[in-house]
């Protein structure tokens, strides 16, 4: 029998589902912490006189992505007193991890960088964590919100949570970009500290949000979690508490692991982690150093809001709705090679703005381009690593999957700010380098399209 293929009206109402809304605000919630330590603290030190390697390896507080899977079992497991019983389990850990950021953020809003830079930086590494942590639950909230058998919803999903990710990224960086240039204007000397105490009401105004949410009342992933450590203690020869220990650990971290390498096959599972660490480390440069390539060829904190921010916001809303329907009518992995090459591309319109006078028509089309890419990109990737990960250990794998593809663009672009100044501030050859990046991940995916075991 063969199945009928959605139709494309069809594919664009499964938008129509309530629970899309619900998936754009916790992307809305997980993209704003992004405005913080991306776009407002790159932009504050550069104001502050810092140099672009200092920037960019101020930015190894974003490491901590890359390792949020070691706590992420904890996430699966333990329970936040009162919190949890208040709001539900994941809902409880999302509204900790807000409360840490908005603290962090009136704790910047008394530091001056120059004379304290460490603690501007160590407050940073706060957010960045409970950032991460809570990525962690509000991407197993986001994936419990629809059924394993739902594949097109799913890529729905992804793509809404990619739109709410971007919303929370781009609009909160219009937000804090006009607020600060604002106060500059008004001549108040720490714009930015003023700044960041405005911000702080928008963490407010997503947890009221953040109330109408729905969490089911998960039992059998417990359950199976119970079976799992079940079978490793049988294993063992005698029970005590130390090996009662061992199996509460394995079942915990290892278990996991094992049932991923056991569901894709050895060889197919190291393709996949090799593929999803290389994936975008080329749009992590570009990102990681563009604000700084922004305000060093001329373009004001105002004009950059517009372009990178509040356009960029709509073309990557538009982009990512189309990039979810691609994923649902040719599948995930063809619209991965797709964005692959498409990042590829037009990283290299950035590399013509560089080597052009300053324009604000080129500006906006690389602007643009760059959105068009990245909204493809990761909403294919969003939905790929969803649909890869096994609903017992929800949040524990799908951190791991997103913590391996964080240390690609985390860890390495933490050196782009070095590597311009290696290339004596030559920007285009810089953008030529994070065109390049794009192609070993592209063929890493062409060795394992066919084996891997998900609907394409």
């Amino acid at each position: 029998m063969v199945k009928k293929k959605q139709s494309l009206i069809e594919s664009i109402l499964v938008y129509k589902d309530t629970r899309m809304l619900k998936i754009l605000l916790l992307g809305a919630i997980s993209g704003f912490p992004w405005v913080l330590i991306a776009t407002s603290l790159s932009l504050w030190l550069k104001e502050e006189g810092l140099s672009r390697s200092t920037i960019g390896w101020a930015g190894l507080i974003f490491g901590v992505y890359a390792f949020n899977y070691l706590w992420a079992p904890i996430i699966d497991r333990i329970q936040i007193p009162l919190l949890t019983k208040k709001l539900g389990h994941r809902k409880g850990w999302i509204v900790l991890m807000q409360f840490a950021i908005l603290l962090s953020l009136i704790v910047w809003s008394f530091i001056n960088p120059a004379q304290n830079l460490a603690l501007l930086i160590s407050v940073g590494l706060v957010i960045a964590i409970a950032s991460a942590t809570q990525d962690i639950t509000i991407d197993a909230l986001r994936i419990e919100q629809i059924s394993e058998t739902e594949g097109k919803v799913m890529a729905a999903g992804a793509a809404m949570a990619v739109v709410g990710w971007w919303t929370g990224y781009k609009l909160g960086g219009v937000a804090a970009l006009f607020t600060a240039e604002y106060f500059d204007n008004m001549g108040i000397t720490d714009y930015w500290q003023t700044t960041f105490l405005i911000l702080g009401a928008f963490i407010i105004l997503m947890n009221i949000g953040l109330i109408f949410v729905n969490e089911a009342i998960e039992t059998n992933r417990q359950d199976k979690q119970k079976e799992n450590e079940k079978i490793i203690s049988g294993k063992l020869e005698s029970s005590n508490i130390v090996t009662s220990f061992f199996t509460y650990i394995a079942g915990v971290i290892v278990g996991p692991v094992i049932s991923f390498f056991k569901k894709n096959g050895f060889a197919i599972a190291l393709g996949i982690l090799g593929f999803v660490f290389l994936f975008k480390i080329g749009e992590a440069f570009l990102g990681r150093m563009s604000i700084v390539f922004y305000k060093e060829i001329g373009f004001s904190k105002g004009q950059i809001a517009i372009y990178s921010k509040g356009l960029g916001w709509i073309t990557t809303v538009v982009f990512t709705f189309l990039g979810g329907v691609m994923a649902m009518r040719t599948g995930t992995v063809k619209t991965m090679f797709f964005a692959g090459g498409l990042m590829a591309l037009t990283n290299l319109l950035f590399a013509v703005l560089a080597w052009t006078d300053k324009s604000e028509l080129l500006f906006a089309i690389a602007v643009i381009a760059d959105d068009i890419a990245a909204a493809f990109a990761t909403v294919a990737f969003v939905a790929f690593i969803s649909l890869l990960v096994d609903r017992t250990y929800t949040a524990t794998q799908y951190a791991l999957l997103a913590s391996i593809g964080t240390a690609g663009r985390t860890t390495l672009a933490s050196s782009s700010g070095a590597l311009v100044d290696w290339l004596n501030g030559d920007w285009g050859i810089f953008f030529i380098f994070t065109t390049l990046m794009v192609i070993p991940s592209l063929i890493c995916l062409w060795l394992i399209k066919n084996r891997i075991k998900i609907g394409r």
